[in-house]
């Protein structure tokens, strides 16, 4: 694995200390719909082909999804492709609604 893991507790401190992360959700739209992080940037997985020579392989990075399998994809990708910064979301979305905020819809 060429990417870290980060949990969702962990993320939500360093949001909330006001550290610039890039948090992408590579989720689908009506994913999205259903609930969501709100500093999050959908770029849905199916679309990867468009969006991914636009990131910066500097910036700090966390990818996420529904329960973090998508997400690490991306990242190994990513990883193959020169980022160093990069984290998938331990869990995605799923797993911050149980641990950080019970008021994002679990689904």
């Amino acid at each position: 694995m060429n990417h870290k893991t980060i949990s969702p507790t962990e993320l939500h401190q360093r949001i909330a200390s006001g550290n610039i992360i890039r948090l992408i959700d590579v989720r689908e739209p009506q994913e999205h719909e259903i609930a969501r992080i709100e500093c999050a940037q959908l770029l849905p997985l199916s679309r990867f082909h468009e969006w991914s020579h636009a990131l910066n392989p500097e910036e700090e990075t966390v990818v996420m999804c529904h329960h973090g399998i998508r997400s690490a994809q991306v990242c190994s990708v990513l990883a193959r492709v020169g980022f160093k910064n990069l984290s998938n979301l331990a869990g995605g979305i799923d797993r911050w609604s149980a641990e950080v905020d019970e008021n994002v819809p679990r689904y």
